[in-house]
């Protein structure tokens, strides 16, 4: 199994447009990276610029399983509300600054690097995103 995280630079502009914002995400989980590379191929909310960020080798998971579970941190976009998601589930929002802390908390806990301010890029934002998203290990 492989759960990955893409962006569309064109479902983010239309995001931003409607109020948002501009840190918009799809989570999912595929068989395989060939079924993810088609599903990506495929499109979402009638996007065909998805582009993945950031994957993740996992045991066996289900998708409303991890999106749930993400839920739990992040802000999913409902597929009935609006419309031009065209029922694409697993779009979230995400807060910049629950990044930044999970980034701070991170630097906080390694002895090696000093604390300063952080600057998310997208791949910090996809790794946050699984992290959230897989259980806890027990």
């Amino acid at each position: 199994m492989c759960i990955r995280d893409r962006r569309s630079a064109a479902l983010t502009k239309w995001a931003s447009d409607v109020g948002q914002g501009k840190h918009i995400f799809k989570l999912g989980v595929a068989a395989d990276t060939d079924a993810a590379k088609a599903a990506i191929d495929a499109g979402w909310a009638g996007e065909s610029d998805w582009r993945p960020v950031h994957s993740q080798e996992v045991a066996e998971l289900d998708e409303e399983a991890v999106i749930e579970r993400l839920m739990r941190k992040e802000k999913v976009i409902d597929p009935t509300y609006y419309p031009k998601l065209k029922g694409a589930s697993g779009v979230f929002r995400i807060t910049l600054t629950n990044v930044q802390n999970s980034l701070l908390v991170a630097k906080a806990m390694s002895a090696d690097e000093p604390l300063t301010d952080v600057k998310v890029k997208p791949k910090d934002i996809a790794e946050y995103m699984i992290r959230n998203a897989l259980p806890s290990p027990s």
